[in-house]
């Protein structure tokens, strides 16, 4: 099981936030580089970035920050955040990311998934996240009326490389991850599914090492590192 650290960019910082609330964003390094090379150096096999600024505008804000990592690491980088169109895909994978993260246009254009998936494969990821049992979009500001299963069964044969499913309740609150409906999903689907939202310990880990047969290839771990309450040195041995 991969273990993902976070980098999670608002203003060009290095943030968490609470339930999805760009309001509610606690800061924690103003250096993304610095941070992308310190998650290199304690072992990291993959980094996740998120441009937030540019999930609820639905165009690039932290372009410039997102390249200065990939420039600074040789670590693979999947991104996601306000990716809404085949140029705006292309772009992020001529810049040298290794995965592109689809969230709002799979909900509201499923055939761009699909023709992505077939210019780029094995290159682009769906995140289905869930908030009151239906994924939602906009950077988490509006709900859609589809259940993660229901988009998941949409995109099983289309050359998905992975979903990134966050159950949003939990997202930044460290009260656990949702290991059962991580591992409802991934037993509905044969794409591999990344854990996210709510990882507050080891326990998580190895609760969802536990159900790694039903299909979840990795985590995201974001806050309980950036507080110290998990060691990415840590993660890595539990996961493997």
């Amino acid at each position: 099981m991969i273990v993902y650290p976070a980098i999670d960019l608002k203003g060009g910082a290095c943030v968490r936030l609470y339930q999805g609330d760009l309001e509610r964003a606690t800061y924690y390094n103003v250096d993304p580089v610095q941070q992308a090379r310190t998650f290199e150096t304690a072992g990291a096999a993959w980094l996740h970035v998120v441009d937030l600024d540019g999930a609820f505008t639905g165009q690039a804000v932290n372009a410039a920050a997102i390249e200065s990592i990939i420039a600074a690491v040789v670590l693979p980088v999947q991104v996601g955040g306000g990716i809404r169109d085949l140029g705006a895909i292309e772009r992020w994978l001529s810049m040298g990311v290794a995965r592109v993260v689809l969230g709002t246009v799979a909900v509201k254009n499923p055939a761009l998934v699909v023709d992505a998936c077939r210019l780029f494969p094995n290159r682009i990821a769906v995140a289905l996240d869930a908030k009151g049992g239906r994924v939602a979009v906009e950077g988490w500001a509006e709900l859609s009326e589809w259940t993660a299963v229901d988009l998941a069964r949409r995109f099983a044969e289309v050359g998905v490389a992975a979903i990134v499913y966050t159950d949003v309740d939990r997202d930044g609150t460290k009260v656990g991850v949702n290991v059962e409906a991580t591992a409802d999903l991934a037993r509905e689907t044969n794409i591999p599914v990344i854990a996210s939202g709510g990882v507050a310990s080891i326990d998580d880990i190895l609760a969802l090492r536990r159900v790694e047969t039903t299909g979840i290839a990795g985590v995201i771990i974001g806050r309980a590192l950036y507080d110290g309450r998990v060691t990415l040195e840590s993660a890595l041995r539990a996961a493997a």
